[in-house]
């Protein structure tokens, strides 16, 4: 184990000398039993994705089909239909929690997500763009990674040169949004038919057509930005304290902040990547982790990241086995839930009394 920096010491210090060290104890307790019991429900939400379906295996067979053993047609429709399909939700269900996490404690606003600050824009485009270049759709989702990577780029330009407040960043995020997801809309109105409907539904989300090799190429980048994150947390905890109290405990508030916004913008572009831009789930479940589990914490950000992907599976089953219509995208769904919350959080923003940055 590596020994602490002496920012890291100052810090637990500081933690430990707090009054409320035993609730912060009791918090740490309850996001641990909480997080087990989000485990739980994610195992046995995966084991009903993998068994249900058009065709329906028993969930003991369908376990044993995963493996590769079994009657070949129950590892047929696990292996190569169900899996991928069902570990894209997991992987993008948790990238995209905890971009959200980190993006709304970085900029200290409720309502920062990769919705909001231009990302899913910019994966939008991405992929657009090399739909109406004729590309082959294969590459769709790296289209979309250098999309969602142009946007943060547009928004570190802004945010390095100007060194402007954490609260005007948000504006700037939804300016780039905005022009991003106009471009988006006109280049759909300017194809042809066939190639339109493909980029809408793209646009809305959708894990449907997942492959063994984008699974693995976009989860194994996902889990390292996410190890990431979590080795990275006591530097946002220091940042937590202002940027002023930062400063004194040796850290550059402006570098460190702007970083930790790449991280999470190329997270939040990863699952974009997979998936295609999935509404509300990084805007909504860090606000669930906090009323359920409080403060942030190591134990609540794994939280985040459990609930992010039972949200994502959970919504995904309801498209293909609970509602009516057929061909859904699960963006649809998700963005049906988070429109209300969207909805409450801004009118509780607006009763709250605005802080300064």
């Amino acid at each position: 184990m590596s020994p602490s920096t002496p920012v890291e010491e100052q810090v637990a210090k500081q933690v430990a000398a707090r009054p409320g060290s035993g609730a912060l104890a009791r918090a740490r307790r309850r996001s641990l039993l909480l997080a087990a019991g989000a485990a739980v429900l994610l195992v046995l939400m995966t084991g009903l994705a993998l068994s249900t379906g058009q065709v329906r295996i028993p969930l003991p067979d369908a376990l044993r089909a995963l493996f590769g053993f079994g009657a070949d047609g129950d590892v047929l429709v696990v292996r190569e239909f169900r899996a991928p399909r069902v570990l894209s939700a997991l992987i993008a269900g948790a990238g995209l929690a905890v971009a959200g996490s980190l993006l709304q404690r970085l900029f200290r606003n409720p309502l920062a997500s990769p919705d909001v600050i231009g990302v899913t824009g910019g994966a939008s485009f991405g992929a657009v763009l090399l739909l109406a270049t004729g590309a082959p759709q294969a590459l769709t989702p790296l289209a979309a990674l250098g999309g969602g990577l142009l946007a943060a780029a547009l928004l570190g330009a802004f945010a390095w040169r100007s060194r402007m407040a954490v609260t005007r960043l948000v504006l700037v995020g939804l300016a780039v949004q905005a022009g991003l997801a106009a471009a988006v809309n006109l280049m759909i109105v300017r194809f042809p038919a066939e190639l339109a409907g493909q980029a809408l539904q793209w646009t809305t989300g959708s894990l449907y057509g997942r492959t063994w090799p984008e699974v693995w190429a976009a989860g194994g980048a996902i889990a390292v930005a996410v190890a990431a994150v979590f080795l990275l947390n006591r530097r946002v905890a220091v940042l937590d304290l202002g940027d002023d109290s930062a400063g004194g405990l040796g850290l550059d508030p402006h570098r460190n902040r702007l970083g930790l916004l790449l991280l999470a913008v190329v997270l939040a572009s990863l699952a974009a990547a997979l998936t295609g831009p999935v509404a509300f789930v990084a805007l909504a479940v860090p606000h669930l982790t906090r009323l359920l589990a409080g403060p942030p914490t190591p134990a609540t950000l794994a939280l985040t990241a459990l609930t992010g992907s039972l949200l994502l599976l959970a919504a995904d089953h309801l498209v293909l086995h609970v509602l009516p219509v057929h061909g859904l995208p699960v963006g649809a769904v998700t963005a049906t839930l988070g429109a209300p919350w969207l909805l409450v959080l801004m009118i509780r923003q607006g009763r709250l009394p605005q802080r300064s940055s």
